[in-house]
């Protein structure tokens, strides 16, 4: 059995950092290594800004991203388009099509996907917000963003079915080849896809 090297309260640290993800118990280590030997650059500031955030970051109640407002800023932002949702599985989502900066719409994030496997269900998951955003009115388009996995494509029928007779466009990602992929390396499901949603040159 190893021996301890350090106190319960480093140790502690490093089995917290571990849970990050990304971070195995290895990489744990060095992080909580390097907030040690930087105490007053690092480790005191990233302590308040968590007990900042612990006290301040809340759900937005609309859309389901979080914020330390709620509604969140981009629900209102009124320079956003809020008659279009991109509808995404997880805030993560919604913070890389923001990263891309491709469409200045509103967001709804599910939470989730349908899997009946891990017994999620659509009570699981914030569709029922997001019919009664629709149902509001003003809504234009729902562009479903969600994964192309089985799950992800299970909740996209499951949403399309929800929506079916309130008067908004419903349109979904493209999947495909992506920008510098070479045709070899590709999965045959990603392929056919590909074909499928061809477009004119």
């Amino acid at each position: 059995m190893a021996k301890r090297v350090t106190g319960p309260e480093i140790e502690k640290l490093i089995q917290l950092l571990a849970k990050v993800p990304g971070l195995g118990p290895r990489s744990a280590r060095r992080a909580a290594l390097h907030l040690i030997k930087k105490k007053d650059q690092l480790l005191g500031p990233l302590s308040h800004a968590m007990g900042e955030a612990y006290d301040k970051v809340k759900v937005c109640s609309r859309c389901g991203n979080v914020d330390t407002v709620d509604p969140c800023t981009v629900c209102t932002d009124d320079r956003r388009d809020q008659g279009v949702i991109i509808v995404v599985e997880d805030v993560a989502d919604l913070w890389a099509l923001e990263r891309a900066g491709a469409m200045n719409a509103a967001y709804h994030v599910l939470g989730g996907v349908l899997s009946p496997l891990d017994g999620v269900g659509p009570d699981d998951l914030n569709i029922r917000g997001l019919i009664e955003r629709v149902g509001e009115g003003g809504i234009r388009e729902i562009i479903i963003a969600v994964n192309a996995t089985v799950e992800g494509q299970t909740t996209a029928h499951y949403i399309t079915d929800q929506l079916a007779g309130l008067e908004v466009k419903i349109t979904r990602l493209a999947h495909g080849v992506p920008v510098g992929g070479e045709l070899d390396y590709l999965d045959e499901g990603t392929l056919t896809a590909a074909l499928r949603a061809r477009t004119a040159i």
